[in-house]
């Protein structure tokens, strides 16, 4: 039986044997081994990655849980094939260049940085299986996961970038690292914005910022819709136009941005919006006036109650009604407020049990805002724009029944119509 170091060198005998020179025969001898390992840990490591991603496949579909289609998806079998052939080649090598002591030390290290990419991509292969499963799970799906994961890959691409030139360098790592804390300060320029995105990244997740499906707006950088992804330098927003703005991830936590999750998770959506009504068309109430408001349902009861309350201060106080502004008095405006507040108690698409009110504002130069505060109990974004325009058509035309108008400007019409002095 031969050694294998015995074997490693029979075709260089035999070239001897031949009459070719030692010199040559050493060269031949190493390239014609080198082909034959090269082509065998081919053939071994294509059979072995079939083989082993088969037998994955036969699992997946035995298996009731989806975990094993992500691994078989993110090729996870076939990376961990690749380990074996690394080791096998590394074993090798040293009788392929038997005589040849640098070759064979630049090979060995080659193999070794091979390995430690290898390591990587079957770490990284994990990873994003885990990302995969992750993002499955009710609990976790709006979780920035892709943070989580890029900040650990730069963990230990870094470390592994280190390994490879401590390897090929013959430095000792301890002693490589002491040397690389005199260039930290051009590290940290250089790595300025991943290192801002990571700090961010954490921020926005243990504050819970920001989630996946969150509805943002973000003004400085034009983004309205919602978060589709988040990871370490980039959080990405799909637009309600359907385009994508992407926006840095530290930007969430130095800049001002609104987030509608909380509208989102809350029983109603607001309606927030003002009537202007013309100052010159607001007036006290005769008792021909109330009579005819009398007849708008929503609000009779209310009419009678106060014209009962105002008629017995008035009389207990002797006022004198033959001037309308003397004692107390209904208005026109008044009444229109609690019109409409009356109506939005009783219109089927208002949440009750949040606020409703109409309310007052201070006046402006266009005339007097009378705002509608209520919420919505449907929050879909079509149906509220439905029930908001459904409330608003009703206001504008019953706005008219109280004798009241709206602010508007003029237009062209308005001056035609004018007739020349």
């Amino acid at each position: 039986m031969y050694s294998l170091n015995q074997i490693s060198y029979l075709l260089h005998d035999y070239l001897v044997d031949l009459g070719v020179s030692d010199i040559y025969a050493k060269y031949l001898n190493t390239l014609i081994l080198l082909v034959l390992l090269a082509i065998a840990l081919y053939i071994f490591d294509y059979f072995l990655r079939k083989l082993v991603i088969s037998v994955f496949a036969r699992f997946t579909s035995l298996s009731k849980t989806n975990f094993d289609d992500f691994l078989v998806r993110n090729k996870v079998p076939r990376n961990i094939a690749h380990i074996v052939p690394i080791i096998i080649a590394y074993n090798t090598v040293p009788y392929v260049f038997n005589g040849f002591d640098k070759a064979q030390i630049l090979v060995l290290k080659g193999l070794e940085v091979f390995g430690i990419i290898l390591t990587l991509w079957v770490i990284r292969s994990l990873l994003n299986t885990l990302k995969d499963f992750f993002k499955t799970l009710p609990n976790l799906k709006d979780k920035p996961i892709d943070s989580y994961i890029q900040v650990f890959m730069i963990f230990l691409w870094s470390i592994g970038i280190l390994l490879a030139i401590s390897i090929l360098t013959d430095i000792e790592l301890w002693k490589f690292l002491t040397g690389l804390g005199t260039a930290s300060a051009v590290i940290l320029l250089i790595f300025k914005d991943t290192i801002l995105g990571f700090v961010a990244s954490i921020q926005v997740s243990i504050n819970d910022m920001v989630r996946i499906g969150d509805w943002i707006s973000f003004d400085n950088y034009g983004a309205d819709g919602d978060v589709i992804e988040i990871n370490l330098a980039t959080v990405k927003v799909q637009n309600f136009d359907n385009t994508i703005t992407t926006i840095p991830t530290y930007a969430l936590i130095s800049d001002s941005f609104k987030n509608w999750r909380g509208m989102t998770n809350s029983p109603g959506r607001r309606i927030k919006r003002a009537l202007i009504v013309k100052q010159e068309s607001i007036k006290f109430l005769a008792p021909r006036d109330i009579q005819k408001y009398k007849k708008i349902s929503l609000i009779t009861d209310y009419i009678t109650g106060r014209q009962e309350t105002i008629t017995e201060y008035n009389k207990s106080n002797n006022i004198d009604k033959s001037i309308l502004i003397n004692g107390r008095n209904l208005t026109n405006i008044g009444l229109f407020r609690k019109y409409a507040d009356t109506y939005l108690k009783n219109h089927s698409a208002i949440n009750k049990d949040m606020m409703v009110m109409v309310r007052q504002l201070a006046p402006t130069p266009q005339g007097i805002p009378l705002e509608v505060y209520a919420f919505s109990s449907d929050k879909r974004w079509e149906n509220y724009e439905y029930i908001m325009s459904d409330i608003f058509d009703h206001l504008l035309a019953a706005i008219t029944y109280f004798d009241l108008e709206l602010f508007e400007l003029p237009s062209s019409t308005n001056f035609k119509n004018t007739p020349k002095s």
